[in-house]
């Protein structure tokens, strides 16, 4: 494909990395294989300023941890599959994730976030889903990756091998982020400081519904969103002997699930709520006495998102009082809307115009969804710098987080290009 770029991509390269990262997703915090494979390959460049797990988390503010018995059990998985096991001690008790700097004098601060960590659901094993007839399926059963986080960590070491061939005068940094899924490796990251030096922001996205040769400079429209966790307690009886002794966790718990659903929508903008994974009981003759809802709720602004909380809160415990039982609510994974600069829009959007690879140019798009990059954004723009998070397509058969989820990995060589052009220009203006 023909291009006006000075920056130079190994395709095959990319679409190697990229498929190696595909067959071993791990969901958040247990992303220790995927940090330690970046590592090797942050070493076979030459990057020597490596920072990886806690050194990159503040300390106290991580969420939305698994159980120590999963974490070790990912843990032991990774050091099967060859990990370091210099780094996996390091990582152990799931801090994950790296940050990668280059230095080349005075100049600017740019930093690229890519995220790394899968989803926990099963993959396709259709004969017309790419990875499973092509052989990179998932080898770890009920983990994929379905939202491109693979193709992310892939883009952020093509951009970063651009850089270091390039003539980039200043400092480049690259995060690769834990626990977005969760939305929860955004906040300790940000509350490290590691990113306060830094003047511009990119984070990117592959797909979301724009086809490969389509680029969208700064997308905006992120709904704030906070994670809820209720666990309900009643009392058990014999369902047929004494049902009149017990009281069910289970009824509350469905009722705390209609009405959450039943929350009257803001007139200052779009909300959402989701009960997303419930559960309870333990056999069909016994009362209920435990159940559980996991869930998120969601705003246009900050401010939508802490009124779907607080509303939720009191449907959720009106629920458990109606049916005799308690319930113990909190609020997790948080994270808020954001908005893309006009100046690192222009700029991307100016590169991607240019681009031979690029057939197709939005200035700005809305997401319609939440994503945790805003803290990062947040924590760069309170400093005085500016941020903008791009959107690649990619053609992708299924939609996000489904089982047939794919990537077009030709837009993995327009990803690094767009990108690594727009962190050059940023450091030749400056």
């Amino acid at each position: 494909m023909a291009t006006d770029s000075t920056v130079r991509v190994d395709e095959d390269w990319l679409r190697s990395l990229r498929r190696e990262f595909h067959r071993r997703p791990e969901p958040a915090w247990r992303e220790f294989w995927t940090t330690a494979r970046v590592v090797e390959e942050l070493d076979s460049m030459g990057v020597d300023d490596v920072l990886v797990g806690p050194e990159i988390l503040a300390d106290g503010k991580r969420s939305a941890l698994p159980d120590a018995d999963e974490l070790a059990a990912w843990h032991e998985q990774a050091r099967e599959a060859g990990a370091d096991p210099t780094l996996l001690e390091r990582m152990e008790g799931g801090y994950t994730g790296a940050l990668a700097t280059v230095e080349r004098g005075p100049g600017p601060t740019v930093a690229l976030r890519v995220d790394i960590d899968g989803l926990p659901r099963a993959e396709s094993e259709s004969e017309g889903h790419h990875p499973a007839q092509a052989g990179f399926r998932s080898v770890h059963e009920g983990a994929m990756h379905a939202c491109g986080h693979d193709a992310h960590a892939t883009i952020g070491l093509g951009v970063l091998q651009a850089v270091l061939d390039s003539d980039f005068g200043g400092t480049f940094k690259l995060l690769f982020q834990p626990s977005e899924e969760m939305i929860a490796g955004g906040k300790p990251i940000a509350e490290s400081g590691l990113l306060d030096d830094v003047d511009t922001l990119l984070a990117v996205h592959v797909g979301l519904d724009h086809p490969t040769g389509e680029v969208v400079a700064g997308v905006d429209g992120f709904l704030a969103v906070t994670h809820l966790d209720a666990e309900f307690a009643g009392e058990p009886a014999h369902a047929g002997g004494q049902p009149n002794q017990g009281e069910n966790a289970v009824q509350a718990m469905a009722t705390a699930v209609q009405n959450l659903y039943g929350v009257a929508r803001h007139e200052d903008g779009a909300t959402r709520v989701n009960a997303g994974h419930v559960g309870g009981g333990s056999a069909t003759n016994i009362i209920p006495e435990t159940a559980f809802i996991e869930g998120e709720v969601r705003g246009e602004t900050t401010e939508l998102m802490e009124y779907m909380r607080e509303r939720s809160r009191e449907v959720i415990e009106s629920a458990a009082e109606m049916h005799n039982c308690s319930v113990e609510v909190s609020f997790d994974g948080e994270a808020p809307s954001a908005t893309s600069d006009q100046s690192v829009v222009d700029r991307v959007q100016a590169v991607a115009e240019r681009s031979g690879r690029v057939t197709n140019v939005l200035e700005r798009d809305e997401l319609g969804g939440s994503e945790d990059a805003t803290y990062l954004m947040h924590r760069v723009q309170d400093q005085g710098g500016e941020a903008a998070y791009v959107c690649v397509g990619t053609d992708h058969p299924g939609g996000h987080h489904t089982a047939t989820f794919d990537v077009d990995e030709d837009s993995l060589a327009i990803g690094v290009e767009v990108l690594a052009e727009s962190v050059l220009e940023v450091a030749a203006e400056h």
